[in-house]
């Protein structure tokens, strides 16, 4: 695969802000989750945020995650949490990581088979594209690496990792709408 064009500050800049505008348009009920994935880009982008920027993706998420780890166990009861269905939805959730992942391979193929022949996709970048950041896109940069020692395919695995992950959020927060 070719590398990967070099993005302008401006660009990286406008990013979060049209992500937010268009978020709040299409799925205002997802803006919670997106908005602050946007603000968190934007603090970094931005270069004048420096020390808070630095604190939100070091302390501060570590502080929210152990408080919310310890919320949500406390909360949890086994006789509640380990039934049937909880597993039901755990093997679910285990099946469309299965077929995401199979069907994002198959997409890459069918648009290398469509596409000019002097930029192909490499199949396995489509596989990163369900939302379990940054796992898949290291799965599949590791896989690549083991079958060619040559082979950077993180930041083009981030690409479609990040996607899924907006995706996600957008299409949950679309269902939500419908269901309130």
């Amino acid at each position: 695969m070719r590398p990967p064009r070099s993005v302008s500050r401006l660009e990286k800049q406008l990013f979060p802000i049209i992500g937010l505008l268009l978020t709040a348009f299409i799925a205002p009920s997802a803006l919670p989750l997106l908005g602050m994935l946007f603000f968190g880009n934007l603090l970094k982008e931005s270069t004048v945020t420096n020390r808070l920027a630095n604190t939100a993706s070091n302390a501060l998420i570590d502080t929210i995650t152990m408080l919310l780890g310890v919320t949500v166990g406390a909360s949890t009861q086994a006789d509640v949490f380990l039934t049937k269905d909880s597993i039901l939805i755990f093997g679910l959730g285990a099946f469309s990581f299965i077929i995401a992942t199979a069907g994002g391979v198959l997409v890459a193929k069918i648009m290398n088979w469509l596409s000019p022949k002097s930029n192909p996709i490499n199949p396995m970048i489509g596989a990163a594209g369900v939302s379990a950041v940054p796992d898949s896109a290291r799965v599949v940069q590791n896989l690549g690496l083991k079958n060619d020692p040559t082979n950077y395919l993180l930041m083009h695995a981030m690409a479609p990792n990040v996607s899924g992950v907006i995706g996600s959020a957008v299409a949950a927060g679309t269902l939500l709408s419908f269901l309130m």
